[in-house]
């Protein structure tokens, strides 16, 4: 039986401050059932020194801070590799967001969430939480459809369902520092990267709690966001563009043999 508890691995991103005030009351229930949180604040984060002083006097924080700014998918690959270097080989990492921890912390999902944390093995590494067909329908219709397109490209390229466009991924720190290495581009669309080359040991479980984070996150009535973002380019273009490098990424490894 493991003896240890997880790891968070959190790419801890908060310019406005907002997410610091979940963080707190989420807290509680993460030092219960994590052991530590590896955290690499952006710059931006950074400046809130009042916040960055709290969680450096808190020993459950470990933070690997930048020299400068890096771009989104550089950053996710420093944190994920020191995660790896520093916690011990057979510690479970849970490689997530803040703001969907507090969907699920905040919500009538916790204690599911809690459970199926609690339920991991080593036997179960590496694993992808995927949205479940319930959390899909909470989503935006444009958020769905463009990333099932990634979705639908690896199975057409692979034979598998897998949600390259994750949200929620756990693995062992040995298997990360086996991976890491290998990871590349310097985008969001790292993240499938990272499920590529583990592809075919991944297990996966499709969960409730991943429903969308959002309205909990920014206090907005769910109907009224949900609206708003489907009639957004500005929303379907941000999306588009970590989309189209993961589709690109993943028809390029096919293309070269890497089946």
């Amino acid at each position: 039986m493991l003896s240890m508890r997880p790891a968070l691995s959190l790419p801890f991103n908060d310019p406005d401050g907002n997410m610091f005030h979940h963080l707190q009351l989420i807290l509680p229930d993460l030092k219960e059932h994590f052991e530590h949180a590896y955290i690499c604040p952006s710059l931006a984060t950074r400046q809130h020194a009042d916040h960055m002083r709290q969680l450096q006097d808190d020993d459950f924080f470990v933070i690997f801070p930048t020299e400068r700014e890096l771009d989104v998918g550089e950053r996710f690959s420093y944190l994920y590799q020191r995660t790896a270097e520093t916690a011990h080989p057979d510690q479970i990492v849970h490689l997530c967001y803040l703001d969907r921890l507090a969907f699920a912390l905040e919500s009538e999902y916790r204690n599911r969430f809690l459970a199926d944390v609690d339920s991991l093995t080593l036997e179960d590494m590496p694993v992808v939480f995927q949205r479940s067909q319930k959390a899909w329908e909470t989503h935006p219709q444009n958020y769905r459809a463009l990333e099932g397109l990634v979705t639908i490209v690896a199975h057409n390229l692979f034979g598998s369902d897998l949600d390259y466009c994750w949200c929620h991924f756990a693995a062992t720190a040995r298997q990360l520092r086996e991976v890491m290495p290998l990871v590349k581009n310097p985008d969001i669309s790292m993240v499938a990267e990272i499920l590529y080359y583990m592809r075919d040991e991944v297990k996966t479980r499709d969960v409730d709690w991943l429903a969308w984070e959002d309205p909990i996150v920014f206090s907005r009535d769910p109907m009224e966001l949900k609206t708003e973002r489907e009639n957004s380019l500005a929303e379907t273009t941000k999306r588009l563009n970590y989309i189209a490098p993961m589709i690109e990424t993943l028809t390029r490894f096919s293309s070269n043999g890497r089946k």
